[in-house]
């Protein structure tokens, strides 16, 4: 239907990301083993449930979510593929890394489709790059630390996008900015006289 209103769906697909990182790296960074509660989120959340988000990303029109959501679910949904099956032949830990790189080259790209998006969004593919080539060059040298860094910035990495999503929603329910995410002046402006709405800290319109 002509003029309907559609609801976000980057909430959902970056839940299913976040919460899915933040506890992959805990087991990362040595805390838990790996086990059925990851694989499970790996599967349901972090996989079919972006995926989703991306399908409708495509209905609003936004090629950046549906690129993102799709393949970030994709990728969780073959990472839980190749832990289940990590005795077939060909899973030698170097070769995991090269996996592990390309899927970094691919976010560093995706980093750079962010700028002139909001500050939030530019962290966690910036801070998801990241995490991608340390675990490659975890795998690659076998280092213990590596990995155990790799970890903790993983957490960090999957917060950030739970704290967007959040506040995509929180900011959504409330008409105004209650969580920042470091809109990008222009699109700031533009989404409150779409709203007529004003921003906090910015004085209402009169007309």
């Amino acid at each position: 239907m002509e003029g309907e209103k559609l609801a976000n769906p980057a909430p959902l697909g970056l839940m299913g990301f976040g919460t899915t990182t933040v506890l992959l790296n805990i087991h990362n960074a040595g805390f838990f083993p790996i086990g059925s509660l990851i694989l499970a989120m790996g599967v349901f959340y972090g996989g079919i449930a972006q995926i989703i988000a991306g399908i409708l990303e495509f209905k609003k029109g936004n090629t950046f979510g549906l690129t993102a959501f799709v393949s970030f679910g994709s990728f969780w949904l073959t990472l839980v593929f190749i832990i289940v099956f990590k005795d077939l032949p060909g899973n030698s830990p170097a070769f995991m890394g090269w996996y592990l790189f390309v899927w970094g080259v691919f976010t560093f790209f995706m980093w750079i489709g962010t700028f002139g998006k909001n500050r939030v969004l530019q962290f966690i593919f910036l801070s998801l790059f990241i995490l991608f080539w340390l675990l490659s060059i975890r795998d690659w040298t076998g280092s213990a630390a590596i990995g155990t860094i790799a970890g903790y910035e993983g957490i960090i990495c999957g917060a950030s996008a739970i704290y967007l999503a959040m506040a995509e929603v929180i900011n959504e329910s409330f008409g105004r900015i209650v969580l920042p995410i470091g809109e990008p002046k222009a699109a700031r402006i533009n989404e409150s006289l779409t709203r007529k709405v004003p921003l906090v800290g910015e004085p209402a319109v009169v007309k």
